[in-house]
């Protein structure tokens, strides 16, 4: 690929994305971001009735609407078809579009019910949004690579791209679901603001001022304008959680060896330090319990050797329906949890809006019989600069030579693997002594948590820990200056959930003019208190129910 072309190859294929709208779905004048900043409204003009009141629906509703037989997988695709093409022009949230295939598909579907009285699998009719790193036989994978376009991962003629399939879309296809389009993603993976050369910026579609997130920012945007009603993203450093938060959803980020990675493109694929896991984003709680099982029940671990046989575990589940008795003495339905509490990590201080959230939370919580105690864990600076280190072992060699085959610039975002050097590369030496110091801090982590049984009134240590998902609401471009709020979570390899819990008020989140900075770094992010956005969203980790 000539170096000297990138930018005629990339609006090659921005207009060949484009191009795939139908023309009746094209948005003839739309407006400016300054125009309409918040276009989750101003998008229902262009729907019908009928279209509107599906994609209103949950991926669990749409199921079981299917499986009934009140709806046809055929409106439903069609449907979200059409809400994600004007999601596109309005967003930039787009890097594949395969309406057609989707269509037909869902004919299928609708087929087989007809025969056999019955739904193929528990997602019978569902459409499912990909981020692109999914590989789906006859759709392109660039993940936000200039360089990929017309190969397969940088690779010319193998041809695999016609026929390969990632592990976890065959699954999806077993159980139903009908995949219709691939999210835009930050060239790179690694940022949490969503920017490549080939369709430019993700915006937000409720403020479009600010950042969808990323790094699986295209299925943030295009679930929270409800192009999509369930997606699934990948996670090394909060790239499911971030845009999640970003855009009111609810967004699981899995321990590995939990779903099938298998077959998928990545970044820096082979750093095994700390893993990209893959997990659902999804408009309700109900959505990622319906995919998950949906996951383990296909017992991926028959496909994937990586990952671990766990069925679902519907004891786990059902525990949670015990009585127990709230301060009043009234019996509620569901066992008692105990919680940790973290309100600041003392590196970066959240916000006052996301503080407001998590009191918010704690009091919903306390309200309905739970507990809620102090988290004082292991430094997190120290878990978060160690973390740090896996994602540069290489020296940006494999970024690197992925903007080498076409000559296409960095954005901003992820300037920081331009600027690292060769002789920076870690060696085996070094990578081991990492990986050392990195099950040390497991293990005095795990000790800590252990611990806290001492402290809580369920005879158990905490059950999960509530903690800022950021320390800020979503970010404007260029500003999303610290990742320790998420990251510490992949080091650990902890399951961690984005739950969205209120939203922004001007009235009452003003800047906390008294804050005591403690750095330059946490004084910066401070006087960025301007950047409001709003829903937010924290971050609960546990041994999640059922999961």
């Amino acid at each position: 690929m000539a170096t000297s072309n990138w930018q005629a190859i990339a609006k090659q294929k921005r207009d060949a994305i484009f191009a795939a709208i139908p023309q009746e779905w094209r948005i003839s004048n739309p407006p400016s971001v300054e125009e309409q900043p918040d276009v989750t409204q101003y998008i229902e003009q262009f729907l019908s009735k009928k279209e509107l009141d599906i994609t209103a629906c949950s991926a669990d509703q749409i199921a079981q609407k299917c499986g009934s037989g009140k709806w046809t997988a055929e409106a439903v695709t069609r449907a979200f078809c059409h809400r994600a093409a004007l999601a596109h022009q309005l967003l930039n949230c787009l890097h594949e579009i395969f309406f057609d295939a989707a269509i037909q598909d869902a004919k299928n579907l609708d087929a087989y019910y007809q025969v056999h009285k019955r739904t193929k699998g528990p997602l019978h009719g569902v459409p499912v949004s990909l981020k692109d790193q999914f590989h789906v036989k006859g759709v392109e994978t660039t993940m936000g690579y200039v360089g990929w376009i017309g190969t397969f991962e940088g690779q010319k003629g193998t041809g695999k791209e016609k026929v390969f399939e990632s592990e976890m879309v065959t699954i999806l296809r077993n159980a139903g679901a009908v995949l219709f389009c691939k999210t835009s993603v930050p060239h790179t993976l690694m940022s949490g603001e969503t920017v490549n050369n080939i369709i430019g910026y993700t915006l937000n579609p409720k403020n479009r001022r600010l950042t969808a997130g990323g790094s699986s920012g295209g299925e943030g945007a295009l679930i929270g304008i409800r192009g999509s009603p369930l997606g699934l993203g990948s996670d090394i450093g909060g790239s499911i959680r971030i845009p999640a938060a970003f855009n009111g959803l609810y967004g699981l980020r899995p321990s590995t060896g939990r779903l099938p990675y298998h077959g998928m493109a990545n970044t820096m694929d082979g750093q095994n330090s700390i893993l990209s896991v893959v997990g659902p984003m999804a408009t309700n709680a109900a959505s990622l319990r319906l995919i998950t099982q949906a996951f383990l029940d296909a017992k991926p671990w028959d496909f994937d050797p990586l990952v671990h046989e766990l069925p679902w575990s519907f004891q786990a589940e059902n525990s949670i329906n015990e009585n127990i008795h709230d301060a009043r003495g009234m019996s509620k339905r569901g066992g008692k949890l105990c919680f940790g509490l973290l309100k600041a990590d003392g590196i970066v201080g959240p916000m006052p809006p996301i503080i407001r959230a998590i009191n918010t939370l704690v009091s919903a919580l306390e309200a309905a019989g739970h507990d809620v105690i102090p988290w004082t864990p292991p430094s997190h600076r120290t878990i978060n600069n160690t973390g740090f280190k896996a994602w540069i072992f290489d020296a940006g060699r494999d970024v690197k030579s992925a903007f080498a085959l076409s000559g296409e610039p960095m954005a901003k975002q992820v300037a920081l693997y331009a600027n690292l050097k060769e002789e920076q590369e870690f060696s085996a030496t070094d990578i081991a002594a990492t990986n050392r110091e990195i099950r040390a801090l497991k293990k005095e982590y795990l000790s800590y948590w252990n611990s806290t049984v001492e402290n809580t009134t369920t005879g158990r240590a905490v059950d999960a820990v509530i903690c800022p998902l950021a320390p800020f609401p979503a970010a404007r471009e260029g500003r999303y200056k610290y990742y320790g709020y998420s990251t510490w979570v992949n080091l650990l390899d902890y399951t961690a959930i984005t739950v969205p819990v209120t939203t922004v008020d001007k009235s009452v989140d003003g800047k906390n003019e008294g804050y005591g900075a403690v750095d330059e770094t946490d004084r910066e992010i401070q006087d960025d208190c301007k950047c409001w956005f709003p829903f937010r969203v924290v971050l609960l980790r546990g041994k999640v129910v059922g999961n």
